[in-house]
């Protein structure tokens, strides 16, 4: 066994230079615990950026991707299997949609949403072909294509990648008005929003936003997208983002916890009207859908379930919350989130403080994540207990009073 140098060099030397990792090399996990090649354990508050909401490698969902991959792996979509159909009936059923679409990463469920509501808008609304919009929010995050980043505003997400694809209208988030003078175009076809900007460092919109926000899209006729990849799947607090207002996206995106952490799977459900739109051959993947991808995001969401993992994150984030809220340190201005989404802003001139606080966490045992220079995203596994929200707190503490900036 190499030390951490070892690895960090190893990728340093060989990888691609497009992500610049906490200085840590995870060797194993567990729940919500994680250790490195020396040995040593952390708590892991980012859960692969939501993708782990079951914990790391939660014995049912290893069961079933180890069982499925001793049968059979993949057919492609050329051929049936005999674990799709039941995947489709499960997640349209638990989740009240007609269709399922299947596809793999977070950002091939967004460019995925995009064309459906096009396609929907030229058959069924009637947008003359190639003039259709898509309304989307300043300070996004919806992935790094070529498309997903056309709409961005995010400089290191954009810069120097152009040219840009047409087609987008950027509002300002959590911003009824704006909303309302862009839907008086008539060749709006969709509003693509997260619930919660998660990249941009949990920033939460006002209480009625999404409800409002959907209404004002029924009225206009244009279907309201909603990109719950991060939010959805009882990180919050309950099983989408959503829920919370009870509105009912046209076009639902998830993503990430769907594999419970195992291996990329995403999902577009809508109902009829808007899916089949898109005839054999326009669209599809030679992985989405798999006998593997099926069974594992069946059995993940069946853990989310069972295991009451909605209420844990609600009752285990106002600890957190709390807890929080009783440390005294002027590096924090402001603690925000929802279930087990949240935040600390950090209160320093040095751009760099947030890196510096996150490493301090690493040091005492804690990993957590910067994002956007001056937020720290707190984000553990849904399988979180008391004593182990107890420990970060006092861990984030710790660090805090320690950490020179």
């Amino acid at each position: 066994m190499h030390n951490s140098q070892y690895y960090i060099d190893l990728e340093s030397a060989y990888g691609a230079h497009n992500y610049h990792p906490i200085p840590v090399v995870i060797s194993r996990a567990s729940g919500v615990e994680m250790w490195d090649v020396e040995g040593k354990r952390y708590v892991d508050f980012l859960s692969g950026y939501s993708a782990v909401n079951q914990g790391h490698c939660h014995p049912r969902i290893i069961k079933a991707l180890t069982d499925q991959a001793a049968a059979l792996t993949l057919t492609s979509r050329a051929f049936y299997n005999d674990r799709l159909g039941e995947y489709e009936r499960f997640i349209t059923q638990l989740l009240g949609y007609d269709k399922l679409l299947p596809m793999n990463t977070g950002a091939e469920a967004v460019e995925t949403g995009i064309k459906l509501a096009r396609r929907w808008a030229y058959d069924v609304k009637g947008i003359e072909e190639n003039k259709a919009r898509i309304i989307v929010c300043s300070e996004n995050f919806h992935g790094r294509t070529s498309t997903i980043i056309s709409f961005s505003t995010d400089p290191s997400s954009h810069k120097r990648f152009g040219p840009f694809m047409p087609g987008f209208d950027v509002i300002p988030y959590n911003d009824l008005e704006a909303l309302r003078l862009a839907l008086e175009n008539k060749d709006v076809a969709g509003f693509l929003v997260e619930p919660i900007q998660g990249e941009a460092g949990i920033v939460m919109p006002d209480k009625g936003y999404l409800f409002q926000a959907k209404a004002m899209c029924e009225a206009a006729n244009v279907l309201f997208i909603a990109d719950e990849i991060q939010t959805g799947l009882c990180r919050t607090g309950k099983m989408l983002c959503c829920d919370h207002e009870n509105v009912k996206p046209d076009i639902l995106l998830l993503g990430k916890a769907l594999s419970g952490g195992t291996l990329p799977v995403s999902a577009v459900l809508s109902r009829d009207e808007v899916m089949l739109t898109i005839k054999p051959g326009e669209h599809g993947s030679t992985f989405g859908g798999s006998p593997l991808a099926s069974i594992v995001a069946t059995e993940s969401l069946k853990v989310l379930v069972d295991e009451n993992m909605a209420e844990n994150a609600i009752r285990m984030g106002e600890l957190l919350r709390d807890g929080l809220a009783t440390i005294q340190s002027p590096l924090i201005s402001e603690i925000r989130g929802m279930g087990l989404m949240n935040a600390i802003v950090i209160n320093h001139q040095n751009p760099d403080a947030a890196w510096l606080i996150c490493e301090t966490f690493m040091k005492n045992g804690l990993l957590a994540k910067p994002t956007h220079g001056d937020k720290i995203r707190l984000a553990p596994p849904l399988v979180i207990n008391a004593a182990q929200v107890e420990e970060a707190i006092a861990i984030i503490d710790k660090s805090l009073k320690e950490c020179i900036v």
